[in-house]
């Protein structure tokens, strides 16, 4: 009888006794620099993101948060890289739509699961869209853009900063949203499909606001509708695509903050707190805001279910489109 009640004493003993480490480091986290991967190189939107929340967040953790680039595929390396990683808290990585919601679906092979290899812990920003003509253009309004396109199907070209992008696939849902035919035309990278809009070569492109608003300021580009689910601060008179009669081309090139899969919780649960409180001070979301973006925040489960919500979209986007890479 003595045996049948210290046995699970015992157990109960050692399960406590293991769990302690974990729980202590969980609660000391982090006792060393902690490393954020960002899947593209320096100078881009996600390294800028990651380096200035690098700071605060760092000071919050008392800790360094060290960037490292890890470009190439497309996002795909860099995340790899990530999903790799151990869960400790330790590596952590700039979650992209691409990466995360459309590459599985354009590429013959990616080497993680984006639905299943990742602990999302915060969203951080939404980098809506905005459709834009060159001045001198006769499109005065979206109306014009799809009268046009119906007028003579296939001849109306749409410029975007490379195949599979969310400035394709923002062209690309309009594109099925309205029932219209134009030809996208994909260039290597959103400066060079700018500078084609800019000089005639093509009729429009969907580009990121923050990198259109130079032009549109300079009155070199008309501003025909921007593809966040309400205005923007930055161009207040400018409609959605939603009050246009789109509702669907509601499109963010986003980014948020993952882990590897199994990141213990109260980890995840620091770090978003963290993020959270650096996403919300004042300089931070005008750095945000200012270009044309939204300030993102949240919890981990918001996050996740919104990668979900993406990744289901843009596979059936990118299957209507007949969207594939080599």
């Amino acid at each position: 009888m003595k045996n049948k009640f210290v046995r699970p004493l015992l157990a109960a003993a050692f399960t406590a006794t293991t769990l302690l480490p974990l729980a202590a480091s969980a609660q000391d986290y982090p006792t060393k620099p902690v490393t954020l991967v960002v899947s593209f190189s320096a100078g881009g939107n996600n390294d800028l993101r990651a380096r200035q929340l690098g700071t605060p967040v760092g000071a919050m953790l008392g800790q360094s948060v060290i960037v490292d680039n890890k470009p190439g595929a497309a996002g795909n390396i860099g995340h790899d890289f990530v999903a790799r990683a151990a869960a400790d808290g330790y590596t952590l990585g700039i979650g992209a739509m691409g990466p995360l919601a459309v590459n599985q679906s354009i590429y013959p092979k990616v080497p993680f699961d984006p639905l299943k290899d990742f602990t999302p812990i915060v969203l951080i920003e939404k980098a809506p869209l905005v459709l834009v003509t060159r001045a001198d253009k006769p499109f005065k309004s979206l109306k014009d853009v799809v009268a046009a396109a119906k007028a003579d199907p296939g001849k109306l070209t749409i410029g975007n900063a490379g195949a599979g992008g969310a400035h394709h696939l923002s062209g690309e849902l309009f594109k099925q949203a309205a029932g219209i035919s134009m030809i996208a035309v994909p260039y290597k990278g959103g400066g060079p499909a700018s500078t084609a809009l800019l000089s005639g070569e093509t009729d429009m492109m969907f580009e990121q606001t923050y990198a259109a608003l130079p032009s549109i300021q300079a009155g070199k580009t008309r501003a025909l509708a921007v593809t966040s689910a309400r205005r923007l601060p930055s161009l207040p008179d400018v409609p959605t695509m939603a009050e246009l009669g789109y509702p669907q081309v509601v499109v963010s090139n986003w980014l948020g903050l993952v882990a590897p899969k199994g990141t213990p919780q109260p980890v995840v649960k620091k770090l978003n707190e963290v993020f959270n409180k650096a996403l919300a001070a004042p300089d931070m979301r005008e750095k945000i805001v200012g270009p044309g973006n939204e300030v993102g925040g949240g919890t981990p489960e918001e996050f996740a279910a919104f990668i979900a919500a993406e990744n289901k979209r843009w596979t059936a986007v990118v299957k209507t489109a007949g969207i594939k890479l080599d």
